[in-house]
């Protein structure tokens, strides 16, 4: 029998380098596929959370995109009732610019009407009391009374604010006038329509004062009609420490 040496020299050489090569390629491939087994099952295991904080992101950002437009919608909204609050809070303010007019705390000028009183320098009719021939209370009173009759918006006596409060009265030898002592000449401004004076000197109760007052003792009456006449605002307090508004009546009262 041959021996072993023998028969690897019967052997082809090519036949040997061929089996070595496959011999070194089947550990290549044996390593290769060790070293992928981890490799796939790390992949795997890392894949699922991965995919799990994607989906969670996504959720997040659709719910501030839904948010962002809930927020729209609610400004839009804001807006919309902002117009309307802007045109309550216009109403409101006109209606107080009103109110503020109507008691005389905004001055005003326009078109309008000066009376000018003043004392008698001449001699009293026989008989006559002192006083008669100085300037009173009473006298303004009626002026004042005769030119809102007459039409007057606003008047003023010697740039005291005439209101609905306003007190005229005799103090001393001087008028009171709201809180204001004055003393003659008594200079009434007031503003009203066109041809005021007119209306004023057509009542009876102006063509009184002048025969009664003015002619029969010899105040001083005069007026002009400037194109502007400035009535100044009321510079007193407004605060009432006694009135209150009335109670409305219930609605089935009587």
């Amino acid at each position: 029998m041959a021996s072993l040496g023998e028969r690897l020299r019967r052997v082809p050489s090519w036949q040997v380098t061929l089996g070595a090569a496959l011999l070194a390629l089947g550990f290549l491939v044996a390593a290769q596929l060790r070293s992928e087994g981890p490799r796939v099952r790390y992949t795997s295991q890392e894949r699922a959370p991965l995919i799990e904080t994607v989906l969670s992101l996504q959720r997040q950002q659709d719910a501030l995109k839904t948010r962002i437009l809930e927020l729209n919608d609610a400004i839009r909204e804001l807006q919309r009732r902002g117009e309307g609050s802007a045109a309550l809070v216009a109403e409101l303010n006109r209606q107080i610019e009103a109110a503020r007019v109507a008691a005389g705390l905004v001055a005003l000028e326009g078109p309008g009407l000066v009376l000018q009183l003043t004392d008698a320098t001449g001699p009293l009719p026989p008989g006559a009391n002192p006083t008669d021939g100085l300037v009173k209370s009473d006298d303004i009173r009626t002026l004042v009374e005769e030119l809102w009759l007459a039409g007057a918006e606003a008047i003023a006596v010697n740039g005291e604010r005439v209101t609905v409060s306003t007190a005229i009265l005799d103090i001393g030898g001087s008028v009171l006038v709201n809180s204001a002592y004055l003393a003659p000449p008594y200079q009434i401004a007031a503003i009203g329509p066109p041809g005021l004076y007119d209306r004023l000197s057509a009542s009876a109760g102006f063509v009184d004062f002048v025969v009664n007052r003015a002619d029969a003792f010899g105040l001083g009456l005069s007026f002009a009609e400037p194109e502007r006449v400035v009535v100044p605002a009321y510079a007193g307090t407004v605060t009432l420490r006694y009135a209150r508004p009335e109670a409305s009546p219930s609605p089935g009262g009587s």
